[in-house]
């Protein structure tokens, strides 16, 4: 028989054919063990959300042991205490009232044994009365100084203590009501953090209340560099977000947070740690003008007594677009109009004020300046703990007969006001300095 002959078209569509199909299982594999990583995954997460439940509950366990037993000892301790001193106020009335009662004992007694001495000399005169008259005289005389008639006085039993102890039974139910109380058991904290946002040496932690039932009055967080270590507090009050400081870059943090209900001292449980970390050096001053004293960190500028007026830049350009930068003054001395804080897009030495072409800026007396002209708005005059906070955002591209540019919104805020406005920039102006010069010592500055 002639053998099968297949045809071209049909080897190449059997080609195509089994091509296809080893695409389509390699699809399905590379399909497979993505699915196996994102289950590997959730298993992973449902591991140690299983180890923090079993962790939390031990610990619960132990931290609740520890307080019934300190609670016991304790009051064991004032049950013992208290008993100790109604027993001594007991021997206290008995020793007071006993005295008396021992004196006139001791005087009865005596009475009764001069009576009997007397007794025993008055038979032996009677019976030798007869043979001598003078015993008799005797007698009689002794008996008559002893006072016979004369009777000491014996306190009545009403008029004596009868001591009773006078035991309340009411304590034993508000114990037990005030125990029954005692203590509760969360499944999980009233407030959790809710956001980590890395900032220049610094992260902002924002938590919120997850409990609805719960009233906060006061928060409080903690952070701690790594994994180890003790926390440390980094702020108590009635806000829900903070900005802290002093953070290295490239360093994990741990930070927590816990709550004070309204009209409660105690704090709640802390909540489940958050790592963070940021990736932003901190912003720092420029060291070399003698009429600012710096800080250890760089980052807190004090204007001293020297006769030089110069403005006192940022180390780097390290302000980006899109961030937030804050100047916290923490002193404030006397205002100039020169006065002036804010960013520029390059640093030109010798001037005395930002106030020029290149930057905007805030003075002392709150008037912002863009590009050196001043504005028809106003901030209000910097004072100490004022905050003034610079955003930008860019918004458009645009360009002229001098080449591209950018225009870029920026936003002044201090106090609950906030000026608005655009500024023009060159296109490779992606980050800024910032500058400070103020006329008169006492200006001290933090930048964050």
């Amino acid at each position: 028989m002639p053998g099968l002959v297949v045809s071209l078209p049909q080897r190449s569509r059997r080609m195509a054919e089994r091509e296809g199909l080893l695409l389509e299982a390699r699809e399905s594999m590379e399909a497979a063990r993505n699915y196996s990583r994102e289950l590997s995954g959730r298993l992973q997460a449902l591991s140690q959300a299983r180890t923090q439940i079993r962790d939390s509950a031990a610990q619960t366990r132990l931290g609740l042991r520890e307080h019934f037993l300190g609670v016991c000892s304790a009051v064991g301790q004032m049950l013992e205490d208290r008993l100790v001193a109604l027993l001594q106020e007991v021997d206290a009335i008995e020793s007071e009232n006993i005295k008396p009662l021992d004196e006139c004992q001791k005087l009865l007694e005596q009475g009764v044994s001069a009576a009997e001495s007397l007794l025993r000399e008055g038979e032996v005169a009677v019976s030798c009365s007869a043979g001598d008259h003078q015993d008799l005289c005797n007698f009689t005389t002794k008996a008559l100084h002893i006072q016979l008639d004369s009777l000491p006085e014996v306190p009545s039993l009403v008029e004596v203590p009868c001591l009773s102890a006078q035991l309340d039974d009411a304590f034993l139910s508000m114990a037990r009501d005030h125990i029954s109380r005692l203590g509760a058991v969360a499944s999980r904290p009233p407030v959790q953090v809710e956001e980590l946002l890395e900032r220049p040496g610094a992260i902002l932690v924002r938590w919120c209340k997850v409990d609805e039932d719960f009233a906060p009055r006061d928060f409080r967080l903690q952070y701690r560099r790594g994994a180890a270590g003790h926390f440390e507090d980094a702020y108590v009050g009635s806000e829900c977000e903070f900005i802290v400081l002093h953070i290295d870059p490239h360093m994990d943090y741990q930070f927590r947070v816990c709550a004070r209900g309204d009209g409660r001292q105690e704090w709640s449980p802390w909540s489940v740690p958050q790592l963070g970390r940021t990736t932003l050096i901190p912003h720092e001053w420029s060291l070399g003008l003698d009429c600012y004293s710096l800080s250890s960190r760089r980052n807190i500028a004090l204007r001293n007594d020297s006769l030089q007026h110069e403005v006192l830049y940022s180390k780097a350009p390290t302000y980006h677009p899109g961030q937030t930068l804050t100047f916290r003054v923490e002193t404030a001395g006397a205002s100039d109009r020169r006065d002036s804080i804010g960013v520029c897009v390059r640093k030109v030495d010798g001037l005395e004020s930002l106030q020029r072409e290149g930057a905007v800026c805030m003075s002392s007396s709150g008037a912002v300046f863009v590009n050196g002209k001043e504005m028809t708005n106003q901030l209000p005059p910097i004072s100490p703990g004022s905050a003034i906070t610079f955003d930008m955002e860019l918004v458009s591209l645009g360009a002229n007969s001098e080449g591209p540019q950018r225009r870029h919104r920026v936003t002044i805020g201090s106090g609950n006001r906030e000026v608005v406005f655009d500024w023009l920039l060159e296109q490779s102006c992606d980050c800024l300095y910032f500058g400070c010069s103020f006329f008169h010592p006492g200006w001290k500055v933090l930048v964050f």
